[in-house]
């Protein structure tokens, strides 16, 4: 086989293994780029070191270790609980409240992933207390996480225009913001209609009425009597003490710098990582050890391994395969579809938009025309409406906090329909709107 054609059954590989085990494709990414590329391709190990995305490492390392300080002083945690207070428990308000909290959070820096492990041990106990349902608060949780994770100041979304602007897509950030986080908004608004339910009535995935929760009836995160851990979580304190009010102060200064004086976003989080630390507002070597180390090795090793793809002619290869599944009139609608369902059971910050989005052009040239932003726009999209599965990180930290086991599979049974449906409905949104989008 050529360089090409193994280069990309390498790079297929490590998807396949990113969706059926636990390995970090990452590190199996940088192992096949170093064996192909030097061995087969006649390449010199300095030249596959190349692809290390120095760059964004920098931006990923700097914002998570940002956030990572703020999780771990109680700073998120305690804005979390002040939020959700103001609510005061109606259940009509807080599926609402669940989304945009979690949008803002993920906007801010994190992504979608820290901010639902933020607030989803707080939401879906909460939610069973004022009658929402469980599937209903899940899917507010996660869709308003993934609406503001392309943000151009969150991790994920620093991924998403980093590798745009390698594809020559790049200076699009709000409209790549613009874009997911209107998708979400769409489903978002969708699910809340659809199951919010009457008089406390619940309803699954299929419409079929459930048992509900009237009269204020307090319930645990398992569905029994009582008080339980949900009140527990809701009684918390949420007293802002100096590190914290030193911390939403620095995180603040950050946001506005990088937006207002373009200040890099890696190396401005960095520096407020390091502001912090001297203010002795957070302790960074905690916040080290929980830095999200496995998605950046992922996300790097995949980009090494596709820097290998794209020299040995792999990257053509991709483009001229994935080209004959669609035509210029269907492009977007199909690349969001393959997308969707690949990002169904595998990452979509560390696998599907490193491994998509640099194809783009190449892709557009092969089927012969199409806008490349919009299909760009199309595999954001795409890949991310369907990030509620509970094969994935996000549907997994929302059935954790439910500890009855019938719950629980009944849960993962309606965010895996949803999350399969939604592989449709992105391909339909990307359809009809990506285009307009890149075109306005």
């Amino acid at each position: 086989m050529t360089p090409a054609v193994t280069s990309l059954a390498a790079l297929a590989v490590a998807i396949v293994l990113s969706c059926t085990s636990r390995i970090n494709v990452g590190v199996l990414a940088v192992a096949f780029a170093w064996v192909i590329g030097v061995y087969h391709g006649g390449m010199k190990p300095e030249a596959v070191i190349a692809g290390f995305p120095v760059t964004l490492f920098v931006m990923l390392a700097g914002v998570t270790l940002l956030f990572a300080m703020a999780e771990g002083n109680g700073t998120l945690a305690r804005v979390t609980q002040r939020v959700v207070r103001i609510t005061g428990g109606d259940r009509r308000v807080l599926p609402i409240v669940f989304f945009g909290l979690a949008c803002l959070i993920s906007a801010v820096g994190p992504g979608a992933i820290s901010a639902v492990a933020l607030l989803a041990p707080l939401a879906m106990p909460l939610g069973v207390q004022a009658g929402v349902p469980r599937f209903l608060t899940a899917l507010m949780v996660a869709n308003g996480a993934n609406a503001g994770n392309l943000s151009p100041v969150s991790a994920v979304g620093v991924i998403a225009n980093a590798k745009m602007t390698d594809a020559g897509l790049g200076g699009n950030e709000m409209i790549v913001f613009a874009a997911n986080f209107g998708a979400h908004l769409i489903v978002g608004s969708f699910a809340y209609l659809l199951f919010r339910g009457k008089n406390g009535e619940q309803r699954d995935v299929g419409g079929r009425a459930g048992k509900g929760f009237n009269n204020g009836e307090q319930r645990d995160v398992g569905g029994h009597g009582g008080t339980g851990a949900g009140t527990a979580s809701a009684d918390q304190d949420t007293t802002l003490e100096r590190g914290h009010l030193l911390t939403l102060a620095v995180i603040a200064f950050w946001i506005l710098a990088v937006v207002f004086l373009k200040v890099n976003v890696g190396l401005g989080a960095f520096g407020a990582a390091a502001l912090l630390a001297a203010l002795r507002a957070a302790d960074e070597t905690a916040a080290i050890k929980r830095m999200p180390w496995d998605v950046i090795v992922m996300v790097c090793g995949i980009t090494v391994l596709i820097g290998v793809l794209e020299k040995s002619g792999g990257m053509d290869l991709f483009a001229s395969a994935l080209a004959a599944l669609a035509t210029p009139e269907s492009i977007n609608g199909s690349i969001a579809f393959i997308t969707g369902l690949i990002s169904t059971w595998s990452s979509t910050s560390g696998v599907v938009l490193p491994a998509f989005l640099p194809t783009v052009p190449a892709l557009v040239a092969n089927v012969g025309g199409g806008d490349p932003l919009a299909v760009a726009l199309s595999i954001n999209v795409g890949s991310a409406l369907v990030d509620v599965s509970p094969l994935s990180t996000l549907g997994a930290l929302c059935i954790a906090t439910v500890s009855d086991e019938a719950e629980s599979r009944r849960l993962f049974r309606q965010l895996m329909i949803w999350s399969l449906s939604m592989a449709v409905v992105g391909a339909v949104l990307a359809q009809l709107f990506a285009g307009v989008l890149a075109r306005g």
